[in-house]
C-alpha cells in the first residue's frame, strides 16, 4: 500500500474518534452543587478534565449522602458522592453501591460548637441542641456514631435537620449550640460573626472521607465511564494539594457567588486538607483496614443489622497513575 493512500486510510480512521460526541452522566451531589465542599468535581470541570476525558457531567442536589445512594442504586444516576460511609450503612438494605474513589484520609465531619460555651467534650453536648442538615445524610449518621462512641444515645441531644443553609445559620445566630457539619459551613458560621470551637477529632467517629458512589451495574457495565469520572475528579483533587490558593481562585472563577472571595475558599480548603484530605499514598485509594473498622463499629452499634465481606463495600480497581 502507498505511503499517501496508508496516511489517508489512517486519517479516516482517527478522525471520528477525535470528535466523538462526549458522553452525557448525572453526577448526584449529597448539597447543592456549588458548595466548596465539592471543589474537587467543580475545578476538575473548570479546567476542562471532564470533557477531555470525554464525559460531560449533569450536577444534581439530592437530599444528603444516604439520598445519593439510593438513587445511584435505583440506575437514577451513574454517579454520586457520599461519605466512605454510606455503603456499609446502605448496602444491607439492597442498594448496591460502592465506592469507587474517596477523596482523603478522614471524615469530612467537623463538630463545631459555640465558643463562648467552652463545649470540650461530646459529653458537654447532653442536653444541647445540635443541627444537621438532614437526617438522611451521612453528616447525621457520623454524629450518631461520635455520640455513640461517647456513650450518649441520640434522645440525649436535641438534634435538628436544618437544610444546607440553616445548619449553620443556626449556630450563627446561637439559636443552636452545635453543628454537624463540613469545613464550608464552620467557615460561614464565623464569617457570619460567631466564634466557634471544633471538638478534638481524636474524639469523634474517624469515619471515611467524601467518595465516589457508583452502582454495580455501572461498575460491570460501564467500567470506562467510571474510570473517566474517578481520573477527572482525583485530578481536581490534586490541584488543590499542590496549589490551593490557585484553586481557590479556579473555584471561583467556576462559581460567580464566590468571585472576590477567594481568601474564603482558600481557608475552606485549607480545612479539608488539614482535617480530610490529609496524605494518600495513592490518591483515591480505599485502605481495607478502615473500611473494616467502620463495618465493625455500624455493626457493634446496631445502626448496620447485617455486616457484608469488606470487598462488598469498595473496588480500587480504578485507582492508579494520573495524567
Amino acid at each position: 500500500m502507498k505511503p499517501l493512500i496508508r496516511w489517508c486510510l489512517t486519517l479516516i480512521l482517527i478522525t471520528p474518534l477525535a470528535h466523538a460526541e462526549p458522553q452525557d452522566v448525572t453526577f448526584l451531589m449529597p448539597a447543592p452543587p456549588n458548595l466548596p465542599g465539592f471543589a474537587p468535581w467543580i475545578i476538575a470541570q473548570q479546567k476542562g478534565y471532564y470533557a477531555q476525558l470525554g464525559l460531560r457531567v449533569n450536577w444534581v442536589a439530592a437530599k444528603g449522602g444516604v439520598d445519593v445512594a439510593k438513587q445511584v442504586g435505583a440506575g437514577n444516576a451513574l454517579f454520586g458522592a457520599a461519605s466512605g460511609d454510606v455503603p456499609i450503612i446502605v448496602r444491607a438494605n439492597g442498594v448496591p453501591v460502592r465506592n469507587v474513589a474517596v477523596l482523603g484520609t478522614h471524615g469530612y465531619t467537623l463538630l463545631a460548637t459555640d465558643a463562648a460555651q467552652h463545649i470540650d467534650s461530646l459529653a458537654q453536648l447532653r442536653g444541647k441542641t445540635v443541627t444537621v442538615m438532614s437526617y438522611s445524610d451521612s453528616l447525621y449518621y457520623a454524629l450518631l456514631a461520635s455520640l455513640r462512641k461517647a456513650g450518649i444515645g441520640k434522645d440525649e441531644v436535641n438534634i435538628q435537620a436544618a437544610g444546607p443553609a440553616g445548619v449553620w445559620q443556626l449556630l450563627a445566630d446561637g439559636k443552636a449550640d452545635a453543628m454537624a457539619g463540613s469545613p464550608d459551613w464552620v467557615v460561614n458560621a464565623e464569617e457570619a460573626g460567631r466564634t466557634l470551637q471544633l471538638i478534638p477529632q481524636a474524639q469523634m467517629f474517624d469515619g471515611m472521607a467524601q467518595s465516589i458512589l457508583a452502582s454495580d451495574d455501572a461498575i460491570a457495565h460501564h467500567p470506562e465511564l467510571v474510570q473517566k469520572m474517578v481520573t477527572g475528579t482525583l485530578m481536581g483533587l490534586r490541584d488543590i494539594l499542590q496549589d490551593p490558593a490557585q484553586a481557590a481562585k479556579t473555584f471561583a472563577m467556576a462559581v460567580p457567588a464566590y468571585q472576590g472571595k477567594e481568601q474564603k475558599v482558600q481557608q475552606i480548603l485549607a480545612l479539608y486538607t488539614r482535617y480530610v484530605y490529609g496524605q494518600q499514598e495513592h490518591l483515591g485509594e480505599m485502605q481495607p483496614e478502615r473500611v473494616a473498622q467502620s463495618v465493625r463499629f455500624f455493626s457493634d452499634e446496631g445502626i448496620v443489622k447485617q455486616a457484608l465481606p469488606t470487598d462488598d463495600y469498595y473496588t480500587n480497581r480504578f485507582i492508579g497513575a494520573l495524567p
